[in-house]
């Protein structure tokens, strides 16, 4: 199945511009350790979750219970290979006269009379890359940006009995990240070390850029029109007719892998309105456990005739235990108040009372003058 939603989906906005890594993550990467004496470990690990891609995978419940595979086209940024992430090709670069290597630009606003604001904003000759490369010398792959698109199918595996919500990752997948290494200027302050910063970013220049996250697809289930699923266990709904309900039943449900499976009542057996039975080893596999399964319930609903005719009471009444009769005299009898009943929707019933309960309450918070009691 190709990506629904276009290569787009997969991209990660955040890898637009470059910007939002942690400075000394070269350092954490190839050492273990900030060399400034923070706990940089958790710093990385959280920076590098922040580079994930989720990635929504949609999924029938036959998917689920069967397994399948899913083809999905990727289209990521990499590390230029022939620059080496350096943007030319002799691999030369210098500072950016127009920002000074900084990145970023002071422009001067004059608010009024004496009042002046200073802004900041990234600079649009190096792009906020800090650096500038001679024309001639620009990488033709990579046309001086340190990154190339790469087309990528991912294959997904969906494995039977997986969950909703359940993950699934490639690790390595979303767009690389290029290292600053020249932000190290910021941090250094003291102008002894100045040698000792341009040697950090000299070396630091020469290493590979920083790991890139993951791509995380994670599996929705669309909604079934027979089965629902509960854990490793799944439920069916059944009608029966009276008949069926009280002389015995026998159906076929056909289930998620095609198998035809009988369903029949004991003899003698009466379903009961609303009453579960369950069919063992005929619910969902159990994830990584292949040869155990769930239950199958089956939920039965007994369809009730409207109205029967005198002969059709009689011949129930014969078959059928007796009724329950009431044992009062006809004197007694005739003192009782008879009623009369009616069908009702007791859902919209209670609702309609709810709502004149509701404008009964408002009527007695209003003043004598229609004002509303404070």
């Amino acid at each position: 199945m190709d990506d629904q939603n276009g290569e787009d989906a997969l991209k990660d906005p955040r890898m637009d511009g470059g910007g939002g890594h942690n400075p000394f993550d070269i350092f954490i990467y190839f050492f273990g350790n900030s060399p400034f004496g923070s706990d940089g470990g958790s710093r990385v690990r959280r920076q590098m979750s922040e580079e994930d891609v989720v990635h929504p995978i949609k999924v029938s419940l036959e998917d689920l219970y069967n397994g399948t595979s899913k083809k999905l086209s990727l289209s990521r940024n990499i590390m230029c290979s022939k620059s080496n992430g350096k943007r030319s090709k002799s691999g030369a670069s210098m500072k950016c006269p127009g920002c000074q290597g900084s990145g970023m630009k002071v422009s001067i606003r004059e608010l009024g009379p004496a009042m002046i604001q200073q802004m900041q904003h990234p600079c649009n000759e190096c792009k906020d890359t800090r650096e500038s490369i001679n024309e001639k010398d620009e990488c033709p792959s990579c046309k001086g940006e340190k990154v190339v698109t790469e087309n990528k199918v991912l294959e997904v595996h969906v494995e039977n009995g997986m969950q909703k919500e359940e993950m699934i990752t490639f690790p390595g997948e979303p767009d690389e990240a290029v290292c600053h290494a020249y932000v190290f200027f910021v941090f250094l302050n003291c102008v002894e070390c100045l040698d000792c910063a341009q040697s950090m970013v000299n070396f630091s220049c020469s290493l590979k850029p920083l790991p890139a996250g993951h791509i995380v697809f994670v599996l929705l289930r669309k909604d079934h029109p027979k089965f629902k699923r509960n854990g490793d266990d799944l439920f069916v709904n059944h009608t029966s007719s009276l008949t069926e309900a009280l002389c015995g039943f026998q159906f076929i449900i056909t289930h998620l892998d095609g198998r035809q499976l009988l369903i029949k009542s004991q003899p003698g057996e009466v379903v009961k309105p609303d009453q579960f039975k369950a069919v063992n080893d005929e619910g969902m596999p159990i994830y990584q456990r292949p040869f155990m399964r769930g239950k199958l319930y089956i939920h039965f609903t007994v369809f009730f005739l409207d109205s029967l005719t005198p002969e059709q009471c009689k011949a129930l009444e014969a078959v059928l235990p007796p009724k329950t009769t009431v044992h009062m005299t006809d004197m007694e009898l005739y003192e009782c108040e008879e009623t009369t009943m009616h069908d009702v929707n007791i859902e919209e019933e209670m609702r309609r009372k709810h709502a004149t309960e509701h404008e009964a309450y408002d009527e007695d918070d209003e003043m004598p003058d229609g004002t509303q009691h404070p």
